[in-house]
């Protein structure tokens, strides 16, 4: 009998231990195995099925070919009829197999599990095979698997590191107090920290003491698994992928450490992975804190939760780097406590850009998400809008008297005149001096003159593995395009603006030069990078990872806020109607509208909360009936299983109104419609689609016969000028509009 097999059974005593095997060495009895082994530390089956009779290797932390650092938690399912104490598991020649230990697992019977730790970086070989006697030639074949580590320090899949970065693991405060601590490297690791808060009878959290005993004023919460513990939080902190991360679970720190057999009793099982918001600002940065772990909405219910300061938009605004923060957060989370039964979303603004985009693009990672003040992505949908707003306001500035206030707002589609400007100041996202974080010095940030090779402060430098340069001028690719575009056409429809207003309007509307300053020309995208968005990912698709899980999203209405805000609700039916463009359904999707306020998405708050608790029961119900059903497809899966709460409704004077959420002029009429009216974006009134997934528009030439208002010869004569490249034919897909090449995708 192998050591490590032995040593499995030595806390329960060498009589039990010497029980538990037929002399002749046959297999162990159900009834013994269900007493001695621990469960396994994954809640199920990953991967494709094999033959019964053929040994298996599965990487239970991460992928095999992400594995990031030097450790991966394995499991080694032995072929039938072979016992797991003959199996041997080898890295590039060396033998690993103390590493392992006996498990059961449901379903399959006993399996071996364990963290094999010293990985070589770079893809090295497992293998798994049968030790039998000596002279036995009945084993069958060994089986391997490659797998692949990286820097803990990354990069994995997002491509080279950005330059310069600034750490802030100095800054870092700690849940329990102090801070993290100066960097240990130019890569701003730092050693990895556990310490406990509690939650008093008072409603707060406080350091726990150091100590055996817990304070008299210990709370105690009962959690969605039904069990009753006390209301003490084990916070862990450290570094990985170059940012600060966060997890934090129940746990009594009088009971043995957790591991991924032995995981706290007050553990539901579930994990909370927390995204956090912004944009502008996002670049250079490693961050002074994430969204957020020590939230009690989530921990009173027993969901573990996570986080880290680049998965917060305003320290990161890519959500390719923010998939692979996450999958090194969620590969250490799973290395100390085991696989969760599922991984839950959670994000607003730019929570849910990463919400929506790693659900998508990285499949695995994300089983069900909520989102809050949503949009699908930071690239396609909120850019133009911003940016269309901020020409619109230079225009204004330019011609004062050209449009009234009204005619301004019906241009831009806002809700109110105010939000015109509100969406200009957002579009500072793509000026390479907009919103430079304070902790960049200033001699290390770009200025055209003085310093023109210092930093670029926009979106698109930091997407630029992406993108790529342009040899030209070696600045960063840009997506970003307005040639064609009727900007107020709607308006003009509609009566709001007459011909020459409109065509005033769009004479001199303008782009943006390479430093995102307004100019006379229209903006011409770059073609390299417009398919780039599309063949990425970056321009949400919804027919990956998206099409398989539950998406709740929630939105606190903000379309009549008085200064006018960006959060506005068209979004989630562009999101909505991307789903229905890839998919053929949107049946995953379910929107729940209520009046904004302070902490309105809150785990404790009542919508928000009831739509996480409603999220993890349509995951489970989905996961059980892919298990029962296996012929079905995810998408009957999904619309079998959904709860009849998490239905389209909104909230009107505290009444729930249950109904399909309908966008204008669909929904004119409709108390939700009524109550929440859908405004749009200068894009849209410019006759382009509700989906907002259109980079570059294909182009025709400029015809008053076809077009739907009247125009006199001069008048035509001169939209001839002003649309010398034509006008955007939307009813045609985009230049370059395709589907995504694929997910999990390397840079």
């Amino acid at each position: 009998m192998r050591a490590a097999w032995a040593r499995a059974f030595l806390g329960f005593g060498a009589t039990l231990a010497t029980t538990l095997f037929i002399v002749s060495g046959s297999a162990l009895t159900d009834h013994a195995t269900a007493l001695t082994t621990p469960p396994s530390s994954a809640p199920r089956e990953p991967g494709p099925q094999t033959s019964p009779d053929q040994a298996q290797i599965h990487v239970l932390s991460s992928r095999p070919d992400t594995v990031m650092g030097d450790s991966a938690l394995v499991r080694v399912r032995p072929p039938h009829p072979f016992e797991p104490h003959v199996m041997r598991l080898e890295v590039e020649g060396r033998d690993v197999t103390d590493a392992l230990r006996p498990v059961h697992l449901p379903g399959t019977g006993r399996v071996l599990e364990g963290v094999v730790t010293e990985l070589p970086e770079g893809p090295s070989t497992l293998v798994a095979s049968v030790d039998p006697p000596e002279n036995d030639d009945g084993a069958p074949r060994a089986v391997s698997l490659t797998v692949t580590t990286h820097p803990e320090s990354g990069p994995v899949f997002s491509g080279p590191h950005q330059e310069p970065f600034v750490c802030r693991t100095q800054d870092f405060e700690l849940a329990w107090g102090g801070s993290l601590g100066e960097p240990l490297d130019e890569a701003c690791s730092a050693s990895t920290r556990v310490g406990y808060v509690y939650r008093t009878t008072a409603g707060e959290f406080e350091a726990l003491p150091p100590g055996d005993r817990l304070p008299s004023d210990t709370a105690t919460t009962t959690t969605s698994s039904g069990a009753e513990v006390p209301y003490t939080v084990r916070v862990e902190t450290g570094t990985v992928n170059r940012s600060v991360y966060e997890t934090a679970i129940l746990h009594d720190p009088r009971d043995p450490e957790p591991d991924p057999w032995a995981p706290p009793q007050g553990w539901n099982r579930r994990l909370v992975y927390k995204f956090g918001g912004g944009c502008p600002g996002g670049w250079y940065v490693q961050g002074t804190r994430t969204a957020g772990v020590v939230d009690h909405g989530m921990l009173s219910q027993g969901y573990a939760v996570a986080s880290a300061s680049l998965n917060v938009f305003g320290n990161n605004c890519n959500d390719l780097l923010a998939a692979e923060t996450m999958t090194g957060v969620k590969e250490r989370f799973v290395l100390g406590h085991g696989v969760p039964d599922h991984t839950l979303g959670w994000g607003s603004s730019g929570g849910a850009y990463q919400a929506h985009q790693i659900a998508d693009n990285h499949p695995g990672l994300l089983d069900g998400i909520v989102v809050s003040q949503s949009y699908p992505d930071v690239g396609f949908a909120t850019v133009p809008a911003v940016t269309d707003a901020l020409l619109l306001r230079s225009y204004v500035e330019a011609h004062p008297d050209a449009l009234t206030r009204e005619q301004q707002r019906a241009v831009s589609g806002f809700g109110s005149w105010e939000g015109i400007d509100a969406m200009a100041e957002a579009a500072a996202r793509i000026d390479p001096q907009g919103v430079c974080p304070s902790a960049l010095p200033r001699e290390r940030r770009y200025h055209p003159e003085e310093n023109p090779d210092g930093a670029r402060c926009d979106l698109y430098s930091h997407t630029v593995n992406v993108y790529g340069t342009d040899p030209a001028t070696g600045l960063p690719r840009r997506p970003l395009d307005n040639v064609g575009v009727q900007y107020g056409l709607g308006a003009l429809v509609e009566g709001d603006i007459d011909v020459d207003e409109f065509l005033h309007l769009n004479e001199h509307i303008g782009g943006f030069d390479p430093d995102g300053r307004v100019v006379a020309e229209r903006t011409e995208g770059d073609r390299k990078a417009i398919a780039a968005a599309h063949d990425s990912g970056r321009l949400l698709h919804g027919g990956g990872g998206l099409a398989d899980i539950p998406i709740v999203d929630h939105r606190p209405y903000q379309d009549a806020a008085p200064g006018g805000d960006i959060h506005m609700r068209y979004h989630s039916f562009s999101t909505r109607n991307r789903l229905e463009a890839a998919n053929g359904t949107a049946a995953n999707h379910v929107m729940l509208v209520e009046p904004h306020r302070d902490g309105v998405f809150g785990a404790d708050q009542p919508i928000a909360g009831r739509a996480l608790r409603e999220l993890d029961a349509w995951v489970g119900a989905a996961a059980l009936d892919a298990r029962i059903r296996p012929e079905s497809t995810s998408g009957q899966r999904l619309e079998r299983t959904r709860p009849a709460w998490l239905t389209d409704s909104c909230w009107i004077g505290g009444e729930r109104v249950v109904a399909p959420q309908l966008p204008l002029p669909a929904g004119r009429g409709d108390r939700c419609a009524d109550a929440f009216p859908v405004h749009a974006s200068p894009r849209i009134v410019a006759g382009g689609p509700l989906s907002s997934d259109v980079i570059k528009c294909r182009t025709t030439p400029f015809e008053e016969a076809e077009h739907p208002a009247e125009f006199d010869a001069e008048q035509a004569e001169w939209a001839r000028e002003v649309f010398a490249d034509g006008v955007c034919d939307w009813s045609r897909p985009g230049v370059e509009q395709r589907a995504p090449r694929g997910p999990w995708q390397f840079f």
